[in-house]
């Protein structure tokens, strides 16, 4: 496909995806909770989820590092010096994760703070 071919297409496209985002407006005055039976600004639930993932991705994030430390360490420990020198390398950006993996969630606990 040539350029003004895929130019076309994605003006189409986004003609299209307006005029649908238009056609779905529908302005009512009916509070949600009396649809539902819910709360609608009750966000305990959404909140306990959102803890409940991160928790799991610290736990496995935590796991990896520790494991690709050993990894490294091993290779680090059997390798010759130009080896050595190639770890040594990697080991920057893998230290930059290990702390971004560990200090996320205080770093996100901050920003919540902060915005609070």
């Amino acid at each position: 496909m040539n350029k003004k071919t895929i130019k076309i297409v994605s003006i189409i496209l986004m003609a299209m995806v307006l005029i649908f985002s238009i056609a779905n407006m529908a302005l009512a005055a009916v509070n949600p909770a009396d649809l539902t039976g819910t709360d609608p600004t009750d966000t305990s639930t959404v909140t306990g989820f959102g803890n409940q993932i991160i928790g799991i991705l610290r736990i496995v994030g935590s796991i990896a590092a520790v494991i690709i430390l050993m990894v490294l360490g091993f290779k680090y420990m059997m390798g010759s010096a130009e080896d050595k020198a190639d770890y040594k390398k990697s080991m920057i950006p893998y230290l930059v994760g290990a702390i971004c993996i560990f200090l996320a969630p205080m770093i996100a606990g901050a920003v919540y703070d902060f915005l609070q």
